[in-house]
């Protein structure tokens, strides 16, 4: 339908005189959309927007954490996500977006536990467990303020009336139905496995919160009897008793599997073990190693197949213990040097050279990570499920890419997907921190008890153990819908959701943990489609940090340049899985396209308000048909290519016509045929640049939702219905 602008509105809206202001329009707008009810597909169907019958997408945001505030890297997810959601709204849809933040266990913990030490000069257990939780629950009420707020100043159209909580009640009865399924099918066990250890934070950690730096050190390659092994870590090497080589290398072919040698090492003489195991790089060094099985997962995973011993050698804080004899007590860095320069004493060192390497530091102490075996709890990931015809977690994890029950965009990140999977260790879920999930299990001298509630009987204990974040965010795409209420009227509409939209660096964090919830508590996976975005890097492709002062504020560019300007950079150029390059001139380029499109409508309502139109123009002339077939041909491609995912394609060909097209070329021929032409000629031309306008503020809007919404409110085209529910163009 084609509309006109009455003949009793001589003038054209005063806004449209002065130049376009993000600041005075943007709160403004968010603040009719939330009062509308629109984000909320229940309301859409009551007010008649939406068909009851209409096809459902629905999506849940990724939740942030609540640490402090949102970055670029979260923006560009809203911004993303917003377009998908805002575009299957328009086609009609039962439109899902569901809101919510993760407690994000260590990060908030840590954080609170930096401001409590930097003003207060105190640790946690000086206030105590209940006392230290109600702090770290303020900080992450004042940061959850903060993060809607911010959501909600890039435009993004969430149905805040479902927002959920990882720590919530109902997030919590989620996680202990799942904790309880899990334990009495055997996938959850207690046991002693090797884990990434923080010693300063005095906590496991998942393998997503280490951090790894470079660091300058020495190489030492060390007399094994007669064997050169080289380390970067002498400090280690007081158990070694296993040397281990590959057994197709010609070299030690006269060592045979199990021979023993007797050899003078640190602290003595020692009987050495061979071990030939086909995991050793025969390149690599001699192509021979000692292991330190308590301390590196390589070592670990050689010492469990060949039924090894295990020997600790450093403890919980660092320091070594005392089978390092007289080192015994020092911390690890400290003892290195004094290692070798006894090694050296004792005709051992071979040679030492420079090395650079990367180390595993913990994100949130910066401590070096210690691999330790500890007593924790973990997720069997082999075990075979009766509930799933005898498939393990990694099996149901594997088929659920492979029989294309989840499509991944791109498809080339599938391959990094199967490797990871395939090379997946059991999981550990236990953290040594106050703040999370308490781990549901309870225990009275010699008996355990496992259950969603605690147990009523007193003299029981729970475990003073907390459960991986991960754990939790795991089953956030049917938790947030419901479940374990399978009867949810949300659950049973909107799940399996349509689509999950992240970074790829959380590929194997998240993402796969949803699909292994998902197959093991449904049994159908959680979300149709995988779209995976970059990071967003400084215009030099660096990695923004504070450290290098290359960090943008999104919300600083968005007061400053408007946030349809920060919206439309973080989309354009950029295809998913790419990491996109930001600059303040990239998005100032940005601002002038909305000031463009602000000034095209004040030209073209200006220059044909004394017209008259009927609502439905046929009576085109050749060039504009001409002209249609030429802007509708585009609108076609777009349509395509946005249910294809394409938004960087779309969002540069609509860049494209509107500039270089529509204003350069069509509007500065217009002037004279407005002026000059025939009455039949100007109708026809005013009619079409009325309905390309129309159209093209509908194709943008996804994507520059504020200042389309400004312009579509001063055309007066229907003064009761917001451009974000009007039907996308055909």
């Amino acid at each position: 339908m084609l509309y006109s602008i009455y003949m009793n509105e001589p003038n054209i809206d005063p806004k449209l005189l002065k130049p376009y202001d993000p600041k005075e329009t943007e709160n403004r707008i968010y603040k009719i959309w939330e009062e509308s009810g629109f984000f909320n597909p229940d309301i859409c169907i009551e007010k008649g927007v939406t068909d009851k019958d209409a096809e459902t997408f629905s999506m849940v945001l990724p939740p942030p954490n609540v640490t402090g505030t949102l970055h670029l890297g979260h923006a560009a997810t809203l911004t993303i996500e917003d377009i998908m959601t805002r575009f299957a709204r328009m086609q009609g849809k039962r439109t899902l977006w569901l809101p919510g933040t993760d407690h994000a266990a260590i990060a908030t913990q840590s954080k609170v536990e930096k401001i409590l030490e930097k003003e207060e000069g105190k640790r946690k257990t000086d206030l105590g467990r209940e006392e230290f939780l109600k702090r770290v629950e303020k900080f992450a009420q004042e940061s959850h303020d903060t993060i809607v707020t911010q959501s909600k100043k890039m435009g993004a159209s969430l149905d805040w009336s479902r927002e959920a909580y990882t720590l919530d009640d109902k997030r919590n009865f989620a996680v202990r139905t799942a904790f309880k399924k899990m334990y009495d099918d055997g996938l959850i066990y207690r046991g002693h496995r090797i884990v990434n250890w923080d010693p300063k934070g005095q906590t496991v950690i998942s393998d997503d919160e280490i951090v790894y730096k470079e660091e300058k050190t020495k190489f030492y390659y060390l007399k094994y009897g007669p064997f050169i092994i080289g380390t970067a870590r002498p400090e280690t090497k007081f158990g070694d008793k296993y040397v281990v080589m590959h057994p197709n290398d010609k070299r030690y072919k006269e060592y045979k599997d199990g021979q023993t040698i007797n050899l003078e090492w640190i602290n003595g003489p020692i009987t050495a073990t061979i071990i030939k195991d086909e995991s050793i790089d025969m390149e690599f060094g001699t192509g021979v190693m000692t292991i330190t099985p308590w301390h590196s997962n390589v070592d670990f995973e050689i010492a469990e197949r060949h039924h090894l011993d295990k020997e600790q050698i450093i403890d919980k804080y660092g320091k070594l213990l005392p089978i390092a004899g007289e080192f015994s007590g020092i911390k690890i860095k400290d003892a290195r040097e004094k290692i070798i320069v006894k090694l050296e004493s004792k005709g051992l060192v071979d040679k030492i050279e420079d090395y650079v390497h990367n180390i595993a530091t913990a994100e949130r102490s910066e401590a070096f990570i210690e691999p330790q075996i500890m007593n924790q709890w973990f997720i069997n990931v082999n075990k075979p499920i009766k509930d799933r015809e005898n498939k393990s977690l990694k099996e149901l994890m594997l088929e659920a890419v492979q029989n294309k029950g989840i499509n991944i965009i791109p498809d080339r990140f599938e391959k990094v997907y199967y490797n990871w999977i395939e090379n997946l260790h059991d999981w550990c879920i236990s953290r040594q921190i106050w703040y999370g999930h308490r781990i549901p299990v309870w225990y009275k001298e010699k008996e355990i008890y496992c259950d969603i509630e605690e147990p009523k009987e007193t003299g029981w204990e729970q475990d003073s153990d907390t459960l991986d974040t991960w754990f939790s965010s795991g089953l956030w795409t049917f938790s947030t819908l419901g479940w374990p209420d399978l009867n949810s009227s949300d659950f049973k509409k909107y799940h399996p959701t349509n689509m999950l939209e992240t970074g790829y660096d959380i590929l194997f964090f998240w993402i796969a943990r949803m699909i292994l919830m998902s197959t093991y508590l449904l049994g159908v996976v959680p979300f149709k489609n995988v779209y995976l975005h970059g990071l967003v890097r400084d215009a030099q492709g660096r990695k923004m940090s504070k450290s290098l002062g290359n960090s943008l504020d999104p919300i600083d560019l968005a007061q400053k340049y408007g946030t349809d300007a920060v919206r439309m950079s973080l989309i354009i150029g950029t295809g998913p899985g790419n990491d996109t390059k930001m600059s303040e001139d990239k998005i100032r380029a940005y601002k002038n396209y909305a000031n463009k499109l602000w000034n095209i409508t004040r030209f073209i309502l200006s220059n044909t308000e004394n017209i008259k139109y009927i609502e439905k123009f046929e009576n085109y002339v050749e060039r504009e048909k001409i002209l249609i077939e030429e802007r509708d041909n585009i609108i076609k491609d777009i349509t395509k290519e946005m249910e294809e995912y394409k938004f960087y394609l779309v969002g540069e060909k609509i860049y494209h016509y509107t500039w270089s097209r529509l204003a350069d070329i069509i509007i500065e021929e217009s002037k004279d045929i407005l002026q000059n032409g025939s009455e039949e000629d100007k109708n026809s031309r005013a009619e079409f640049l009325l309905d390309t306008l129309t159209k093209i503020l509908k194709v943008l809007h996804p994507f520059m939702p504020f200042v389309t919404e400004e312009i579509w409110s001063i055309l007066h085209i229907d003064n009761k219905k917001l451009l974000m529910v009007e039907k996308w163009p055909e």
